[in-house]
C-alpha cells in the first residue's frame, strides 16, 4: 500500500485526532457545522479571502491548532468585522467549537479538520493580517522536537500567506518551545520578533480571553510566553 504524502509530513500535526466517543447531538452540530462552514481545499482559492465568509469581513486571520475554541469563538465574537479560519484535526475540539459557533450563529468563522499544511499551502499570497498559533502541543521530549509545528518550513508558509507587516503570535508554558521559536524566528530572513521590552511577551495580548491549556500551565505553577513576530 502506498503511503499518502500528507502522511509523511515533518512538518504536520501530530498525535491522535478523536478522544471518547461523541454524544449524538453532538456529532450532528458537527457535522451540520463543517459541511457549511469546512474549507475546501480541493477548489481554487478565491482571489479575495473574505469571499469565504458569510459575514462581510475585511482582515482574515488563521488560528492554528485552537483546541477547544476558547480563543477563536470569543475573537470571532467580539471582533465582528474581522474573519477567522480555524484549524483543529482533534475531533473532540472541533466539536465543541462547533457547537459554540452554532449557539452563537458566528457568521465570520471557518474551520478546517486536517493538517494545517494542506491549508496554509492553498492559501493566496499575502491573504492573511495575522497567524495565531497559541499553546500548541510542545513535545518536549528531545527526540520529538522535530514534531513541532514552528519549523524552517512553515514559517516559510507563513511568510508566504501573511501579508507585509502581518503578525505571527505565539504562546506557550514550556520554556524550552519558547526559545525553540525564538531561535527559529531569528535565523527566518521574513521575520521580525516585535517585543521592545519584557512585558510584551510576558503579557498577554489586548482582548485575550485564556484558555484551558493556560489554566492548566498555570495551576502547575508554568507562566505563558507571548511572542508576536512582525511579517517584514
Amino acid at each position: 500500500m502506498t503511503t499518502p504524502d500528507h502522511a509523511l509530513r515533518r512538518d504536520s500535526f501530530y498525535g491522535r485526532r478523536k478522544g471518547h466517543n461523541l454524544r449524538a447531538g453532538q456529532a450532528e452540530t458537527l457535522a451540520d457545522v463543517l459541511a457549511r462552514l469546512s474549507v475546501d481545499v480541493s477548489e481554487p482559492a478565491p482571489a479575495v479571502l473574505s469571499s469565504l465568509f458569510e459575514a462581510p469581513v475585511g482582515d482574515v486571520v488563521l488560528e492554528i491548532g485552537f483546541g477547544g475554541g476558547e480563543h477563536l469563538v470569543h475573537r470571532a465574537t467580539t471582533e465582528p468585522t474581522v474573519g477567522r479560519i480555524g484549524v483543529e484535526p482533534f475531533v473532540n475540539g472541533m466539536a465543541k467549537a462547533a457547537s459554540a459557533i452554532d449557539a452563537g450563529e458566528l457568521a465570520n468563522v471557518r474551520l478546517f479538520d486536517r493538517d494545517a499544511a494542506e491549508l496554509l499551502d492553498w492559501l493566496p499570497p499575502a491573504s492573511l493580517a495575522a497567524i495565531d498559533l497559541l499553546y500548541p502541543d510542545p513535545w518536549p521530549k528531545f527526540r520529538h522536537w522535530k514534531r513541532r509545528f514552528v519549523s524552517e518550513k512553515n514559517l516559510t508558509r507563513f511568510a508566504r500567506v501573511l501579508r507585509p507587516g502581518g503578525l505571527f503570535r505565539f504562546a506557550s508554558d514550556i520554556e524550552s518551545y519558547v526559545e525553540w521559536t525564538l531561535l527559529h524566528v531569528r535565523d527566518h530572513a521574513e521575520f521580525s520578533w516585535t517585543a521592545r521590552d519584557a512585558d510584551d511577551w510576558r503579557k498577554p495580548w489586548d482582548g485575550w480571553p485564556g484558555t484551558r491549556y493556560e489554566q492548566k500551565a498555570f495551576r502547575e505553577g508554568r507562566q505563558g510566553s507571548y511572542l508576536t513576530f512582525q511579517r517584514r
